[in-house]
């Protein structure tokens, strides 16, 4: 087991009707003036902003509103963000919705909190944020798991980019969770969800480490709770106890617990993220389901004992000793045929990508074959590539 530090400062609300604490909660930061910072109209119609802005009225506290974050949430946004916070001396954001919204509320506190450095510095890790702004958040969907987690990711539209950085200002001092508000999150949606909640926890069980048996455990249950809770919520919209484990599954998956004594690194992620970076009308959870089948196929050869534990201990199948290869391929396959009673595509092709982009979705992801992915089988363009192409 290597070194690990694990640091989780976020305060978390649990349950029915937790967001109406919203204004006490932030009237004990000692708050002055809140950027109520929201997607699209669902949380303006769903009655929820103004729910927001009675709770922030009774305590006498001001605020300003910011909406418009789009999946895949945009540095165009996020700058503008940073100046309205300025503008205002805003001093407490307040991010309303999934991960898209909560990325953007965290990078708008960290770039209005460090004038020295321009924002997307951070996202290209040129510069790292020194300091950061209080900040919170209301949870409408279970996705990302960005409530507790120190990642940030963020789209440079015009380069058809998008980047993620890791700091501990990344993490937020509060999340209001109650699942209700998650149940007219759309089954596609809910679907996407639950591939990039498992995802957090299978990637890092395949990073590299021995001996985290602990570790393993608690990832492995993660990894099937998951499986169970986001089809029972896909089939199911209103069932609460499917979606309230969903929330907190998406929060433990992300939150560094699972990754504990081993290396980190979403190498899946990385090669999703030029995807819907390229083409922002994808979105992250159907990307992920489009490229992990084909990664798992490439790279398991490198590693056949953990791929073995992996289809024993999440998909039940039985090993075959002497062909250990069908016993993770079956595993495999049944991962797939998963993602499709979701849904979910399990080719690029499914997400109209054109082939001929494959060889730039590599270009980017290899930072112009300089860069190369480490793990048991080390990624560099052609093997990029190879991944892509497999996954069309």
């Amino acid at each position: 087991m290597n070194n690990f530090e694990f640091y989780t400062p976020t305060k978390v609300y649990f349950g029915r009707d937790e967001e109406q604490k919203v204004g006490m909660i932030i009237k004990g930061y000692n708050a002055k003036k809140v950027l109520i910072h929201y997607g699209g109209g669902s949380a303006q119609r769903s009655g929820l902003i103004d729910l927001v802005k009675r709770k922030l009225d009774e305590e006498s506290i001001e605020y300003v509103e910011l909406g418009g974050v789009k999946p895949n949430p945009e540095l165009k946004l996020v700058r503008e963000g940073i100046e309205l916070v300025r503008r205002e001396n805003v001093d407490f954001i307040l991010a309303v919705g999934g991960g898209s919204v909560l990325d953007s509320a965290k990078d708008i506190a960290n770039g209005a909190a460090n004038p020295e450095f321009d924002v997307w510095d951070f996202s290209v890790k040129k510069a790292a944020p020194l300091r950061t702004m209080k900040k919170g958040a209301i949870l409408t969907i279970a996705a990302a798991g960005s409530e507790m987690s120190d990642s940030c990711v963020i789209t440079d539209g015009e380069r058809g980019l998008k980047r993620g950085y890791g700091s501990p200002f990344n993490r937020m001092d509060f999340a209001i969770e109650n699942p209700v508000l998650s149940f007219t999150v759309s089954p596609y949606q809910t679907a996407c969800g639950a591939v990039d909640i498992a995802m957090h926890t299978i990637e890092r069980f395949f990073c590299l480490g021995e001996n985290t048996t602990v570790t393993d455990a608690v990832a492995i249950a993660v990894i099937k709770s998951i499986i169970k809770s986001g089809e029972d919520a896909y089939n199911n919209p209103e069932d609460y106890e499917a979606r309230a484990n969903m929330m907190w599954e998406s929060s433990l998956a992300h939150n560094g617990l699972t990754q504990c004594g081993r290396s980190f690194l979403l190498t899946v992620h990385q090669l999703e993220h030029e995807v819907s970076g390229m083409f922002p009308e994808v979105a992250h959870g159907a990307g992920l389901a489009a490229l992990w089948c084909s990664w798992a196929r490439y790279v398991y050869k490198y590693s056949i004992p953990r791929f073995i534990q992996y289809a024993h201990e999440v998909w039940n199948v039985e090993i075959d000793y002497e062909h250990p290869e069908m016993t993770i391929e079956r595993a495999i396959d049944m991962q797939e045929e998963y993602y499709k009673r979701l849904g979910m595509p399990t080719s690029l092709r499914e997400l109209n990508i054109p082939e001929d982009a494959l060889v730039k979705l590599a270009e980017n992801c290899s930072f112009g074959r300089t860069r190369k992915l480490p793990g048991y089988c080390e990624l560099g363009f052609d093997e990029m590539l190879a991944i892509y192409r497999m996954a069309y």
